[in-house]
């Protein structure tokens, strides 16, 4: 009896490998719906609360991507850069206590965005040791020894038995946007042919590939997501970030689709890639709005909530002291002040003029993080402006070279740019209608019309005076003094000045133009 029930189970083993195997045989055939979600330019925002309530949420997004990899774990979550910093809970500990979150959200990938090396290239290397994910740069090589800094590239094999080959790129603006010291033991490859090389090496070992990217579709930056596209075959699809480029139904170019989801976790973005025996059938991808992330997750991740709310708490003692007083409110939109004179920037260039006594001042507009609130500002409050930790430093510069400064500030209007410039002790107008490099006319410095031969004094951050933005002009001119960082300049000057004469008139545009299509978002349109 026992040997009839021993042989019995033998039996109903057997048949159970046999009807097994078949089953899985089918489902790691190539075939199935791949869904990737996306993320990028967060800058920190963590908290549902974040930039005025429409972030999303980390442990929103994080639960919203495990339930759907529950269901299909063809599913992979990327993000494209301008990730660690941004805001002043993360800043403070220079990104460190972000990459446990970003461990337990359950991230596939990241590609370093221009920001992500604002504390400088090590510093990144040192959080990529903390990541349970790979950074993916394919183009960021040591400058000594060219030999790459980050992981290239990662082939991720699911459980359809679909291939998915992923490299990463950061834009060579990264150059200029930010501090020369934080990349100056590094270099930026030509996007394009790393691109076509990494194409080379892994579309043979894969089904789908991908680049994660943070170069953006800004028409003013000479390497943009649309031209790599254009000019490199094989991509199938394009994770962008960089331009804050709300791409609600992703753009096609060629066979690559590439998507983006504007910035601050306004969005989490979405692609599904449906495949049949290895071979794509289709793309198609959205953005997904809070509401519809709560539908997919009702209820946030709790282990990132707690993690989160416990980053938020640790800081908030020293964020909320308050340090100075605000008259009202001023927007930092950067549809404002990355293409127009703002009463914000003009605030901050007075400030930088008077703290320095110098005879002019600019603030770059990308500089410009958070609005000033009205009534009593705190220092997270200003931290939150000046995220990025630029001192004040005075220069001494002629004529001809604040006309240089002057012109590359509007180049690339209408587009927005993050070295446009508010001014102090400066006021001109530029004319859109003319070619880039004789747009600006009717210079007067307190006053009296610019004499192209004089030395006059200038005001600025180290990231401007270094040649941040391009400002190439201002890299060799003579430091005269350092002063303290911008957020406590401005916090003083409150104080002592306030508010006075920020009004608009500075800066006189002939001409002004609507925004390119590729800013056609709502909230665009409404800040334009």
């Amino acid at each position: 009896m026992q040997r009839k029930n021993f042989l019995s189970a033998i039996f109903v083993g057997l048949l159970t490998i046999f009807l097994i195997v078949p089953s899985v045989s089918r489902a790691a055939d190539g075939t199935g719906e791949l869904i990737i979600f996306h993320t990028n330019d967060m800058h920190c925002r963590i908290i549902n609360t974040d930039d005025d309530g429409k972030s999303i949420g980390l442990a929103e997004i994080s639960a919203a991507v495990k339930a759907v990899k529950k269901k299909n774990p063809d599913t992979l979550w990327f993000d494209a850069g301008d990730t660690f910093h941004g805001m002043p809970r993360i800043n403070i500990s220079k990104g460190e206590n972000l990459a446990p979150l970003l461990n337990l959200a359950g991230v596939d990938g990241f590609a370093p965005g221009n920001h992500d090396f604002n504390y400088g290239s090590d510093q990144l290397e040192k959080l990529a040791k903390k990541l349970k994910f790979p950074i993916l740069s394919a183009n960021v090589v040591r400058r000594d020894t060219s030999e790459r800094v980050f992981t290239p590239s990662k082939i991720f094999n699911l459980p359809n038995g679909i291939r998915v080959g992923v490299f990463g790129m950061t834009t060579p603006e990264t150059f200029y946007s930010t501090a020369s010291k934080n990349v100056a033991s590094i270099n930026f490859l030509n996007p394009v042919e790393t691109a076509r090389e990494m194409v080379e090496e892994l579309r043979p070992k894969c089904d789908v590939l991908i680049c994660v990217m943070h170069m953006g579709v800004n028409q003013s930056s000479e390497f943009t997501s649309e031209r790599i596209a254009e000019e490199v075959g094989g991509i199938d699809l394009i994770v962008d970030g960089h331009s804050h480029t709300e791409l609600h139904e992703g753009l096609t170019v060629g066979d690559t689709l590439i998507v983006q989801t504007g910035c601050y976790e306004h969005y989490l973005g979405q692609a599904k890639i449906l495949l049949e025996d290895h071979k794509i059938i289709s793309k198609q991808a959205k953005l997904l709005s809070a509401a519809d992330v709560k539908k997919i997750a009702p209820k946030p991740d709790s282990r990132v909530l707690k993690s989160v709310l416990n980053v938020e708490r640790s800081s908030q003692k020293y964020f909320s002291q308050v340090v100075a007083h605000s008259d009202r409110a001023l927007t930092s939109s950067r549809f404002i002040v990355r293409r127009e004179e703002s009463e914000l920037g003009n605030l901050v260039a007075d400030a930088f003029k008077w703290k320095a006594n110098a005879d002019i001042a600019i603030c770059n507009g990308g500089g410009l993080r958070a609005d000033l609130p009205a009534g009593a500002v705190t220092r997270g409050d200003i931290l939150a402006i000046f995220p990025f930790g630029n001192k004040l430093v005075k220069l001494e510069i002629d004529g001809k070279n604040i006309r240089a400064m002057l012109e590359h500030s509007v180049f690339a209007y209408p587009e927005a740019f993050g070295g446009f410039m508010d001014v102090s002790g400066i006021t001109f107008t530029f004319n859109p209608d003319k070619l880039v490099g004789h747009r600006v006319e009717n210079i007067f410095i307190n006053g009296a019309p610019l004499d192209e031969n004089k030395i006059y004094t200038l005001a600025t951050t180290d990231f401007t005076a270094s040649g941040g933005d391009g400002y190439e002009m201002l890299k060799d001119l003579k430091r005269l003094e350092e002063f303290d960082g911008a957020d406590e300049v401005l916090g003083e000057y409150l104080n002592k000045v306030g508010m006075k004469n920020i009004e608009l008139g500075r800066i006189k545009n002939l001409h002004e133009l609507p925004l390119p299509s590729e800013y056609s978002s709502e909230e665009v349109k409404k800040a334009a």
